[in-house]
């Protein structure tokens, strides 16, 4: 069996299993209304699905594409961003209106804690290569919420820019943050949580991912219809700053980006065209594109 993307579609309320390698679409799985996120645990065997206006978080047999669990919670309001703390066995899951962080065990798919953050529209979360914090990026704050993960315990929320979105912290380069309202990247030091840099993006920047080398990051923007190259090993005025280096133009309205694990391949949900860009990570075009079902956007990778 080949590698697999798994594409959610927006406004029609599915997931498309692609070939990674063939683009043709094998199946088409029926979701709740409006999913938006998906995150795959380490073992391949489950996916988590985010179905942000239909209020709840799904889990799915990657093999038999089985629903097997429908988790809500009467404050899920617009959950969104996931991401798995592999070494508590943990789904931490951002719900954006209610400005809170839900903790799910993955063994039984229960929730079994919240984090308030305080904080206007918690969205997306990210946490360190350690997994003892996590990072919050809130949109209507202009800030992140840091967190122990551990303690469950608030640290700081240290602003960005305007209207931060897409967020991961790179194990060398820092808390990297894509603030769609100016369009800059907002570079902290994970620790201090001090600004280190900042470096200009395109056009409502909303996701930050990085490539398996670690060397590279790419940053779709919204409304430039591309995706922001940045070099994490730029060296500017004596000093590492992840900085950009191309703009690889793509679909219109990009956003869920991922790569294969080779690094190889990256590949870009564009939502206003229903397709994917397969992008050549050697040279840094595009290949072609994969067809989609409605307003593609949320997206992984799914070795088989």
């Amino acid at each position: 069996m080949s590698d697999q993307l798994l594409v959610l579609n927006k406004d029609s309320d599915t997931m498309s299993v692609i070939d990674a390698d063939s683009g043709e679409t094998e199946t088409v799985v029926e979701t709740a209304f409006n999913p938006h996120e998906i995150e795959v645990t380490p073992d391949g065997e489950k996916a988590y699905i985010t179905c942000s206006l239909g209020g709840s978080l799904l889990v799915f047999d990657t093999e038999t594409w089985e629903r097997t669990a429908e988790i809500e919670h009467e404050e899920f309001d617009f959950p969104h961003g996931l991401a798995i703390r592999e070494s508590a066995g943990e789904l931490w899951l951002a719900s954006t209106y209610s400005s809170r962080v839900y903790v799910i065990d993955i063994e039984t798919d229960e929730i079994v804690d919240h984090i308030p953050t305080h904080q206007d529209k918690s969205h997306m979360v990210a946490l360190t290569p350690d997994e003892e914090r996590a990072f919050v990026a809130n949109i209507g704050s202009e800030n992140v919420t840091a967190i122990d993960c551990d303690e469950r315990r608030l640290i700081a929320d240290p602003r960005v820019g305007e209207e931060p979105e897409g967020i991961e912290v790179h194990p060398e380069a820092g808390l990297l943050v894509a603030n769609q309202e100016d369009g800059m990247l907002s570079v902290l030091d994970p620790e201090t949580l001090e600004q280190t840099s900042r470096a200009l993006l395109g056009e409502t920047p909303i996701r930050v991912v990085p490539s398996p080398d670690g060397r590279h990051v790419l940053v779709p923007n919204r409304e430039s219809n591309d995706v922001s190259l940045i070099d994490t090993e730029h060296v500017r005025d004596g000093d590492r700053q992840p900085w950009e280096i191309a703009r690889i133009p793509v679909g219109i309205w990009p956003g869920g980006t991922v790569f294969s694990p080779d690094g190889e391949r990256a590949f870009v949900a564009n939502n206003k065209t229903n397709d994917v860009s397969v992008i050549d990570c050697e040279d840094w075009t595009e290949l072609e594109r994969y067809e989609t079902e409605l307003h593609p956007d949320g997206i992984a990778y799914l070795p088989r």
